[in-house]
């Protein structure tokens, strides 16, 4: 199906028709669980949450959605990606609590914006610096969540961002220099 099919969908659930999730559904799940498996492989092997469980409350929360004006497919998968962030950083809070502090292991961010395969992440420290950086750039902020957490290309992210990829790849130069420094001073403390 193509995009302008997917965005009559999304507009149509705006508008209240409700009738059209299933359609919704059907269309963007395999995008959906192929985001969630990104998300998910970066943390730790047992991890509680399955990438099902992930597409499906993402979804749930984004089909809820009456106050967007969605303006086409990428806009839903990069809105969905946020969804999925905000429920790994939930659970992590949520795990937190319940060790009472626990050992944190940092991350290490690599060239290719992923994070070490090799050591287990930490989503909370991952999550604190988004937040510092939304606060001063949240152009900037998007594009890390596009890029590190949904898995999206400089492409993919210029296209949803409506920017040139040359301004993304540029941004996204000067935010891997200033996460590594930020997580870095992190484990510093």
């Amino acid at each position: 199906m193509t995009n302008n099919a997917t965005t009559e969908i999304l507009i149509d659930l705006q508008q209240g028709n409700r009738s059209r999730i299933d359609e919704l559904s059907d269309i963007i799940y395999g995008e959906l669980r192929d985001m969630a498996q990104n998300f998910l492989r970066r943390e730790r092997a047992d991890h509680t949450l399955q990438p099902t469980a992930l597409v499906h409350e993402a979804f749930l929360r984004m089909a809820d959605q009456q106050r967007v004006n969605w303006q086409g497919r990428s806009h839903f998968m990069a809105i969905s990606a946020q969804a999925m962030r905000r429920i790994l950083v939930d659970h992590a809070r949520s795990k937190h609590r319940q060790k009472r502090g626990g050992n944190w292991d940092r991350v290490m961010l690599t060239d290719d914006a992923m994070l070490s395969r090799h050591r287990d992440e930490d989503v909370l420290a991952v999550d604190e610096a988004l937040e510092k950086l939304e606060a001063i750039d949240p152009i900037r902020a998007k594009i890390v969540e596009l890029r590190f957490f949904s898995g999206m290309s400089i492409k993919e992210v210029a296209e949803s961002l409506e920017m040139s990829p040359r301004t993304v790849e540029r941004h996204w130069t000067a935010i891997r220099a200033w996460l590594r420094k930020e997580l870095s001073e992190e484990t510093d403390e």
